[in-house]
């Protein structure tokens, strides 16, 4: 999910976790869903201070470098993200690559503060489905990413390369320390029994109520049941895809001498993932 926070008293906004569209059966691209974002900052009058990445997704392209050239704004994620750079630089075969965070315009510390309008604002680093995931936490919404899901969706999986499932306990305990009225807000929603769709717990709601928690009540336990849950799952069906355009801070790949842009794609590096 992407989401858009404002501070009304000022008009400014931040832009989390954009989308630009891939096809993985066509392979086209399209500005279509980030337009969708630039069409909603517009008709509401408010003017983007920020665009944020949580992390290198493994399932969508980022549209920050789209929405930057749109808006002029800088775009941030976590600065562990040059650890994940230096992990995939590797997988893709590329020497030359830049696995120094220079793809974005701000790579934000522990603890870093910053404001969206009026509106206070820090990063919690939070490891474990990826290793440079972060929380924005603004005003009384946090941004969990892919942390936690709506209760009854539980927790992240850990088993991408780099991740881990005793950092994502620790994450999750920081998270669940913050004022249990805290808004928290998740990056996917699985909408178990074919529920609606939701996208916004709370600190009180996900103690209360997530099942992983509810049967993982120890890290011990906690990451016993995640890992065993990961081993049974496919790898996300654009994660070789999403890791080159989202360590490059969004970009596509450059033209060719044909004029035509090419992803490159490691056969069995991912060896003993679960198939669909």
């Amino acid at each position: 999910m992407q989401y858009v926070v404002a501070d009304p008293a000022t008009g400014r906004c931040a832009i989390v976790d954009p989308v630009y569209d891939f096809d993985e059966k066509s392979g086209q691209t399209s500005s279509r869903t980030a337009d969708r974002l630039l069409d909603f900052v517009r008709e509401r009058g408010l003017t983007v201070e920020w665009i944020l990445d949580t992390h290198p997704h493994a399932d969508h392209f980022s549209a920050a470098p789209y929405l930057k050239a749109k808006t002029g704004a800088p775009t941030a994620i976590g600065e562990k993200v040059r650890d994940v750079q230096t992990l995939w630089k590797g997988y893709y075969n590329w020497p030359d690559f830049p696995a120094d965070g220079s793809q974005w315009d701000r790579l934000f510390a522990d603890g870093d503060t910053f404001r969206v309008g009026g509106i206070e604002a820090r990063v919690m680093f939070s490891p474990g489905h990826t290793l440079a995931s972060v929380t924005y936490v603004i005003g009384n919404a946090a941004f969990v990413h892919d942390t936690l899901f709506m209760p009854d969706s539980g927790t992240a999986r850990a088993d991408f390369p780099g991740g881990s499932a005793k950092a994502l306990w620790r994450s999750i305990q920081d998270i669940l320390a913050l004022p249990d009225e805290t808004r928290l807000f998740t990056g996917h929603d699985y909408q178990p029994g074919g529920r609606a769709p939701l996208w916004e717990s709370s600190v009180a709601a996900q103690k209360a109520g997530n099942i992983h928690l509810a049967r993982g009540r120890t890290q011990e336990e906690f990451v016993a049941l995640r890992e065993a849950r990961d081993r049974t799952l496919p790898m996300p069906k654009l994660i070789l895809q999403s890791l080159q355009i989202n360590t490059n801070g969004g970009r596509l790949p450059e033209p060719e001498s044909n004029g035509v842009r090419y992803l490159k794609i490691p056969l069995d590096l991912l060896k003993g993932a679960a198939w669909d």
